[in-house]
């Protein structure tokens, strides 16, 4: 993209269309500066950050209350730290080889950031599905997140190595292979391509158990209950004849619970105000459909491992009548932990950051997702961003995933991640960098298997931090 000058004084972006030969070329050319082997590399230099320090900056501007639950969480094992350490990966990242192939990053690419939910037309669909981190970066990064979670959690089952390789292995070729495959179609057939449970199931379902093909099916049939209805039965109650979310400290709290009378209103009525003033950062027929839900209640939830202790407010809203239930999920957004090391948003709102990467990179948005800011209680404005509670949202089981299955979600993971690069960067130039052969992938498993070691002596670091007082933590929360 380059910027032309008016002959009246003004500017106008004008959009490049190098051919399809000489964007092959250019990722070709990468190769010369950051060769594909080049991205095995990893070590821990001796001026790394400690891993605590790196937590411990980010904990400055959450609510302290709730930074223990997050140390707790992290603490449980080298997965659950690793899920909550996309900052300490980010940094870690930047000093490795990198190529000039951006895409827009989803910044925390690991596997349990992938998952099913219900797309507008009501069909299950797999997705990434959390974009907090999400900043324009070399493509690779999103890889190797996802590559070293891949080996992190193989760990977590006490796999053998050679299963650990073959999964880590099996999702970095579906990447590059998938990448090439939207190299050759057409712009738009990239933008409708989607994956729904048909489209799985005709891709890798030879690849899968009779047991694991009837947990799928369970998992979909279970993910389609859990929707706006399901939210009212678990997180609402009647009290005095009308609905209010039920008190469940402190993972769910009315907010009159937790502030005095006079902040409790004033944080009521900016929430109130930013739901009002959000409805412009939808399209029009969405707008409408908001205006038809009134807002009722406001409580704090406690969600995710890295994202605890960042402001999580529920939204109560209430529609025809107390049996039409909208709960919206109004959640803080600060600046990516990618922002350090790749440059600062284009962006002046962070929630309208994390909302232009997830359309960006899902092939199917909440219908309800949008930005606004609020002011909160501590006279500060805070970025936010907002979507749907629970909308058919499934999520894979790590804990009891058989090999061969972990192996097929690996790769379901890798297509996905890179159908989400190819609508946003180059598939041509990053698929002719990759190539037809496995230097590529050979060169992020290495990695992965380096740098989950790095991160089972990270979660060490925090254990012991917990055990000697330097941190508080809050376990089995």
């Amino acid at each position: 993209m380059t910027i032309t000058p008016l002959t009246d004084g003004t500017t106008v972006e004008v959009v490049e269309h190098p051919s399809a030969q000489e964007r092959a070329e250019r990722g070709k050319r990468v190769r010369s500066t950051a060769a594909r082997s080049s991205h095995a590399a990893w070590e821990a230099t001796p001026d790394r950050r400690d891993p605590v320090a790196i937590l411990e900056e980010q904990a400055e501007t959450r609510l302290p209350d709730l930074v223990p639950i997050r140390y707790g969480r992290m603490a449980a094992s080298p997965f659950a730290f690793y899920r909550g350490a996309a900052a300490v990966m980010a940094a870690d990242l930047a000093g490795t080889p990198r190529t000039t192939l951006k895409v827009q990053l989803c910044g925390d690419a690991h596997l349990v950031n992938f998952g099913g939910f219900g797309s507008p037309e009501r069909s299950m669909v797999f997705d990434i599905n959390d974009f907090d981190e999400t900043h324009p970066g070399p493509f690779e990064w999103d890889i190797k997140r996802l590559a070293a979670s891949l080996e992190v959690a193989a760990r977590s089952r006490e796999l053998d190595r050679d299963t650990c390789a073959e999964i880590v292995l099996e999702s970095v070729r579906a990447y590059r292979e998938s990448i090439r495959e939207f190299a050759v179609m057409g712009n738009i057939d990239v933008w409708y391509a989607r994956l729904d449970v048909e489209g799985m199931m005709r891709r890798w379902g030879r690849e899968i158990t009779s047991t694991a093909m009837k947990n799928l099916q369970r998992t979909v049939e279970k993910a389609e209950t859990k929707d706006r209805l399901k939210a009212k039965a678990r997180l609402t109650e009647e009290v005095g004849g009308q609905v209010r979310f039920r008190s469940d400290p402190p993972l769910l709290v009315p907010a009159e619970q937790l502030f005095g009378p006079e902040d409790h209103q004033q944080i009521f009525e900016s929430i109130r105000g930013a739901l009002r003033s959000y409805r412009h950062s939808l399209s029009g027929d969405r707008r409408r459909l908001l205006e038809r839900y009134r807002f009722v209640q406001l409580a704090r939830k406690v969600v995710g491992v890295g994202s605890v202790g960042t402001r999580c407010w529920l939204a109560l809203m209430l529609g025809r009548d107390d049996d039409d239930p909208l709960f919206l999920q109004v959640k803080e957004a600060e600046a990516s932990v990618l922002e350090a090391h790749l440059g600062q948003s284009g962006f002046a709102n962070h929630g309208h950051r994390v909302v232009e990467g997830q359309r960006l990179m899902q092939a199917s948005s909440d219908i309800l997702l949008g930005w606004e800011r609020v002011q909160g209680v501590d006279g500060r404005v805070h970025d936010y961003y907002m979507r749907q509670l629970w909308d058919w949202k499934a999520s894979a089981n790590i804990e009891t995933m058989e090999p061969a299955t972990m192996k097929v979600y690996g790769q379901v993971c890798g297509w996905t991640l890179a159908r989400g690069h190819a609508r946003s960067g180059d598939a041509i130039a990053i698929g002719a960098y990759l190539g037809s052969g496995s230097v590529f992938d050979q060169a992020v498993r290495e990695f992965a298997v380096t740098y989950a070691d790095q991160n089972e002596r990270d979660h060490a670091r925090l254990v012991d931090a917990i055990a000697r007082g330097e941190v508080q933590a809050e376990l089995g929360i």
